[in-house]
């Protein structure tokens, strides 16, 4: 293990969900310079960006640091649930995955990120 990264076994589905969860950031959801600090981000183009690299890493299967675990677990959160700032009614028509199914995964991966998450 690298200096500052953590290692977390997901499941194959499991980073899926938070791959495709981040890469929502650069369609329909609607960051603000508002909501970007509380997403672990300075602004909206740190959050782009940063959604983008941390999706590429989990594609690669890297480890991330607790921070970017965060990150990806808020931004998938907010990206599934919220209608208003994400995608909300129209995840299953992006992601192709419905409500049950995204829940379970998402309860599964907030499970195993728990003590491993941290902002700031």
């Amino acid at each position: 293990m690298n200096s500052g990264v953590v290692e977390v076994q997901l499941t194959p589905e499991e980073r899926e969900l938070l791959i495709h969860g981040l890469g929502e950031w650069g369609g329909p959801t609607r960051p603000t310079e508002v909501l970007a600090p509380a997403m672990g981000f300075e602004n909206v183009q740190e959050l782009l960006h940063g959604t983008a690299r941390i999706a590429a890493a989990l594609g690669r299967g890297e480890a991330l640091t607790p921070e970017d675990w965060a990150r990806a677990q808020i931004a998938t959160e907010i990206a599934f649930a919220s209608d208003y700032y994400g995608s909300g009614w129209d995840w299953s028509i992006t992601q192709g995955h419905d409500d049950e199914v995204t829940i379970r995964r998402l309860r599964d991966i907030q499970r195993k990120l728990i003590t491993v998450a941290r902002l700031g």
